[in-house]
C-alpha cells in the first residue's frame, strides 16, 4: 500500500469516527447536568441584566440549574474565548451584546474565530441606544445639539465604553451623518463613561436605553433621540433619530446568546424554542417593553445574517473614517 492510499483510509477512519462521535452526543440526553451561561461581561450591564431575567425561567424549562457565570474583560473577548473552547454539549453557552459583531475589527489578534469556533443560537432581545447628555448641556432638543455641536466643532465630548464598542461606532456614525466634529474619550467599561457623563466630564454618550432609563428618569441626564427604526414605548416621548431629519440613520443594541460551534442542532433547536416561549410570554415581553427593550428570539440561521449585516456595516464605517480601534 502507497502513502498515499494510506492516507486515504486514515483520513476516512477520522472523518468515521468524528461522526459517530458527533452522533452519539446528539442521542445523548440533554441538559444532563447543570447549564452554565457565560456573560462575557461585569454584573450590571445590559447582557447581565437580560441573562438574570431569563434565568429563573429557562431553568425551569430545562430541568436543570442555569448558572450565570460574569467573565468580563476585554470587551467580552475573555469569555467569548473559554466558551469557544468549551466541549460543545450543551451544557457551556455565551451571552454577548452587538460588540461582538466588531471583534475582528477591533481585536485582530483575536485567539478565536466568531464565525467558526461560535455557533449563533438566538438574538434575545434588542435595544435602541439613546443620545444623552448632561443636564449643563445648553441644547433642549436633538435640533438644537447638532447647531451647538456646528458651532463648536471639537470643543464637546462624547463618551463610549472602549474603541470599537456600540456606542463609540454610533457616535462616529452620528458625526458622519449630522457634519460635526465631536472628541471622542474612550473608557474602560460602562460604569466609568457613565459616571463622568453625569459629572459633566463628558458632555454626550448614546448609551443603551435600559442603561439610561433611570438616569432620563432621576432628570440626571437629557434624552435626545433614540436610534432604533422606531420608538420604543419606555421612550415614547423621545424621537429617533431618522425623524429629526436623518433617515438613513438606524442603530439597535442587541443581546444574544451563542454556543460553541459543534454543538448538536437538536440541542441548538430547543435552546431557541425554548427562549423564544420566554420572551414571548406576555409577562416577560411586557417587562422587556418597560425597559425599552424589543424580544426577538430568532432562529440561528437569522441571527446568523444579522450578525454578517452587522459586520459589514461597521467594517465599511471603519475603513470609510479610518478609526483607530486599538
Amino acid at each position: 500500500m502507497n502513502v498515499t492510499s494510506l492516507a486515504v483510509r486514515v483520513l476516512a477512519a477520522c472523518s468515521l469516527a468524528l461522526a459517530a462521535a458527533g452522533a452519539a452526543l446528539a442521542q445523548q440526553p440533554w441538559p444532563a447536568k447543570p447549564v452554565r451561561v457565560v456573560v462575557a461581561f461585569p454584573p450590571g450591564g445590559i447582557v447581565d441584566t437580560v441573562a438574570r431575567q431569563l434565568q429563573p425561567r429557562l431553568q425551569a424549562a430545562l430541568g436543570q440549574p442555569v448558572i450565570i457565570d460574569n467573565r468580563g474583560g476585554a470587551g467580552g473577548t475573555v469569555g467569548s474565548a473559554e466558551v469557544a473552547k468549551a466541549a460543545p454539549d450543551g451544557h457551556t453557552l455565551l451571552m454577548v451584546f452587538d460588540s461582538y459583531a466588531t471583534y475582528p475589527l477591533v481585536y485582530p489578534k483575536l485567539s478565536f474565530d466568531i464565525e467558526k469556533d461560535l455557533q449563533p443560537v438566538t438574538q434575545i432581545a434588542s435595544n435602541p441606544l439613546v443620545l444623552v447628555v448632561n443636564p449643563k448641556v445648553p441644547a433642549s432638543d436633538f435640533k438644537s445639539f447638532v447647531g451647538l455641536l456646528k458651532s463648536k466643532p471639537g470643543q464637546l465630548n462624547y463618551a463610549s465604553v472602549g474603541p470599537g464598542s456600540s456606542n463609540h461606532l454610533t457616535a462616529e456614525l452620528f458625526k458622519v451623518q449630522t457634519g460635526t466634529f465631536v472628541t471622542h474619550i474612550p473608557y474602560r467599561g460602562g460604569g466609568p463613561a457613565q459616571q463622568d457623563l453625569l459629572g459633566g466630564q463628558v458632555e454626550m454618550m448614546f448609551l443603551s436605553a435600559v442603561l439610561a432609563q433611570p438616569h432620563v428618569k432621576a432628570g440626571k441626564l437629557r434624552a435626545l433621540a433614540q436610534t432604533g427604526a422606531q420608538r420604543v414605548p419606555a421612550y415614547a416621548g423621545t424621537p429617533t433619530v431618522a425623524e429629526s431629519g436623518y433617515p438613513d440613520f438606524q442603530v439597535n443594541s442587541w443581546v444574544g446568546l451563542l454556543a460553541p460551534a459543534g454543538t448538536p442542532r437538536p440541542v441548538v433547536d430547543r435552546l431557541q424554542a425554548e427562549v423564544r416561549k420566554i420572551v414571548t410570554e406576555p409577562a416577560f415581553d411586557q417587562r422587556l417593553r418597560e425597559q425599552g427593550l424589543t424580544g426577538i428570539a430568532n432562529t440561528p440561521e437569522q441571527f446568523a445574517s444579522a450578525l454578517r449585516r452587522e459586520q459589514d456595516k461597521w467594517t465599511r464605517l471603519v475603513r470609510e473614517r479610518n478609526l483607530s480601534l486599538d
